[in-house]
């Protein structure tokens, strides 16, 4: 059995969760669906005597790998925003444009 050519990471908390689709519109789709339900308490954490807000929190990471070099995802933070970014070693933030969300922009940037 072949593998999916695209697959997608969705992390919350210590769970890990991997899914294959057959292409990067359908593997956006899952993302989108799998991490709008997730959304952080919105209270600032305390970890080693330093203070998290809920914007510096990431409670759920989700992650697009496809053919080629196409790899990317979203993070949900604490206070239920999220934002795109790519790469795999080094994260770019993926910038929103006008009516757009971070599900979007990622498509936008890695051709879906």
């Amino acid at each position: 059995m072949a593998r999916p050519p695209v697959r997608t990471t969705v992390r919350i908390g210590p769970k890990v969760e991997h899914t294959g689709h057959a292409d990067l519109i359908s593997a956006l789709l899952a993302l989108r669906e799998r991490l709008s339900a997730v959304g952080g308490d919105g209270e600032t954490r305390s970890v080693f005597r330093r203070e998290y807000s809920p914007i510096a929190q990431v409670v759920a990471r989700g992650e697009v790998r496809g053919p080629g070099r196409a790899r990317g995802g979203v993070d949900v933070r604490g206070d239920r925003s999220a934002e795109a970014w790519t790469g795999r070693y080094r994260r770019q933030l993926v910038p929103q444009e006008d009516d757009e969300d971070a599900y979007a922009a990622l498509a936008r940037v890695l051709g879906g």
